[in-house]
C-alpha cells in the first residue's frame, strides 16, 4: 500500500473524518500510482490519517477507513455487515411486504463509491469509483457470506457509473448466480424491476417513504405524476383509491414499465392514463387542473457550474406546475441535485410561487429514507430534497 502525504493545513478535514481528499490537499504522490489503488494517507509529521481509493481528479482520494489496517476480505465483510445491521435496525430485512431496499449507500455507510441495492433475492452492485470496482470480488464474497441463502444472484451494473476511460473496459453482468428482471414488494405494492436495462439500479428506492405519504392524501383525488419513470407514485395513488391518475414521462421504455406495473396492480384502464411526452410541453398544453401533482425530475445539475441554470429550470417547471393545481390542491416537488442544497431549493420554490401568483403553505419537508443514510461527517450525502405544498 503506497503512501500519500497530505499538506499540514489540509489534515483537519481528515481528522474530522470527512471522506473526500481534494487534489489541492495532496503534497506528494508516490511514483507508479494508478487509478483505483488503495493508498495510505499520512500527514507531513508522519501521522496516520486514513486509507482510501486513489483516482486522478478533483476528488483525489475517497477514504474507506480512518483506522490503520489492510483492506482485505475481513475489512469488506465487517463494513457490509455494519451496513446490514443498520438495515435490520431500521426494520427493512426479513419482511414479506417489503423486499427491496438499499443495503450500502456509499459515504453514508463509510464506503464511498459503492451502492448495493437488494431486489428480493438479487443484489445489484453499482460502483462509482475505480477502487470500488477493483474490489468487486471482495464485495461479492462479503454479500454472499452476510446474506446467505436469501441471496441467489449478484449483478454488477457499474459500466454507466464509472469514469469514462475505465468504464470502456467494464461490462455489466452477473458476478454470482443468475437471474433476470423480477417482481418486488414495497409496502405490499408489487413492482416489476429491470435492473439490467433500467435507470440507476432499476428502481428509485429513495422515494419509498414519500410514496407512502402521497397515498395518505390520494383517495378520491385526481393525481398527475410527472417524470414518473416506472410509476412508483402512480401505483401508490391508485392503491389508495385515487379517482384518476395520469402518468407522464418522456421515455417510452419508462412508460412501458409503468403500464406493466399498473397491470400488476389490477387497476381498471379508465383509472390510469399514460402519456409519453416531454413534461414541460405536456404541462403547457394541459387544460385540466389536478388535486395533487408530483414533480420529481432527474438531477438538473451534476456540478456547481450548472447550478444557476438548474435553479432557473426548477423555478420554471414548478411555476408552471402550480398553475395546473386546483385551489386546495397539493404539490409534491423534489430535487435530487446534490449541488442544490435544501435552503436553495426551498427559496427556488418560493420564487416559483411568486411567478405563478399562488399562495402556498409548506406541509412537509421531505428527504431520502433511512436506508439512504447521511454520514454525520459528510453532509453532502443529503441529496434528495422535497416539499409538500398546499396551494390556496
Amino acid at each position: 500500500m503506497k503512501t500519500i502525504i497530505i499538506r499540514r493545513k489540509k489534515e483537519i478535514a481528515l481528522q474530522r473524518r470527512h471522506p473526500w481528499v481534494f487534489s489541492g490537499a495532496v503534497k506528494q504522490l508516490p511514483e507508479g500510482l494508478q487509478d483505483g489503488d488503495t493508498v495510505q494517507l499520512e500527514g507531513e509529521s508522519g501521522a496516520f490519517l486514513g486509507i482510501g481509493h486513489f483516482t486522478q481528479g478533483s476528488i483525489m482520494i475517497r477514504v474507506i477507513d480512518f483506522e490503520a489496517g489492510e483492506a482485505g476480505p475481513t475489512f469488506w465483510a465487517q463494513k457490509i455487515q455494519q451496513a446490514y445491521a443498520c438495515r435490520q435496525c431500521i426494520g427493512l430485512t426479513g419482511r414479506k411486504d417489503l423486499d427491496a431496499y438499499r443495503l450500502v449507500h456509499a459515504e453514508g455507510d463509510g464506503l464511498p463509491g459503492l451502492i448495493v441495492d437488494i431486489y428480493g433475492s438479487v443484489a445489484v452492485v453499482q460502483c462509482h469509483s475505480i477502487g470500488m470496482h477493483r474490489n468487486l470480488q471482495h464485495i461479492s464474497a462479503a454479500l454472499q457470506h452476510i446474506l446467505g441463502d436469501s441471496l441467489t444472484a449478484i449483478y454488477d451494473k457499474s459500466a454507466e457509473s464509472l469514469p469514462a476511460q475505465y468504464a470502456a473496459q467494464a461490462t455489466n453482468g452477473y458476478i454470482y448466480g443468475s437471474s433476470g428482471p423480477a417482481e418486488v414488494m414495497e409496502y405490499g405494492h408489487r413492482f416489476f424491476v429491470d435492473w439490467e436495462s433500467g435507470q440507476k439500479t432499476g428502481f428509485f428506492l429513495d422515494q419509498r417513504e414519500n410514496r407512502q405519504l402521497l397515498a395518505h392524501y390520494a383517495k378520491g383525488k385526481k393525481v398527475l405524476n410527472t417524470f414518473c419513470y416506472t410509476g412508483g407514485f402512480s401505483m401508490y395513488a391508485l392503491q389508495a383509491g385515487a379517482e384518476q391518475v395520469v402518468s407522464v414521462d418522456v421515455s417510452k421504455t419508462a412508460m412501458e414499465l409503468t403500464a406493466r406495473n399498473v397491470a400488476l396492480g389490477g387497476f381498471p384502464p379508465q383509472q390510469h392514463q399514460a402519456h409519453t411526452a416531454d413534461v414541460m410541453g405536456f404541462l403547457k398544453n394541459c387544460e385540466e387542473a389536478y388535486d395533487i401533482m408530483v414533480v420529481d425530475p432527474p438531477a438538473f445539475a451534476k456540478n456547481l457550474k450548472k447550478r444557476h441554470n438548474a435553479v432557473q429550470g426548477y423555478k420554471r417547471l414548478n411555476a408552471l406546475a402550480m398553475t395546473k393545481i386546483k385551489p386546495g390542491g397539493l404539490l409534491f416537488t423534489f430535487s435530487c441535485s446534490q449541488v442544490v442544497d435544501r435552503a436553495l431549493f426551498t427559496n427556488t420554490i418560493v420564487a416559483a410561487a411568486h411567478e405563478a401568483g399562488r399562495n402556498a403553505r409548506i406541509l412537509h419537508h421531505l428527504s431520502q429514507p433511512a436506508d439512504h443514510p447521511v454520514g454525520i461527517f459528510h453532509p453532502e450525502g443529503e441529496y434528495l430534497k422535497g416539499l409538500v405544498l398546499y396551494l390556496d
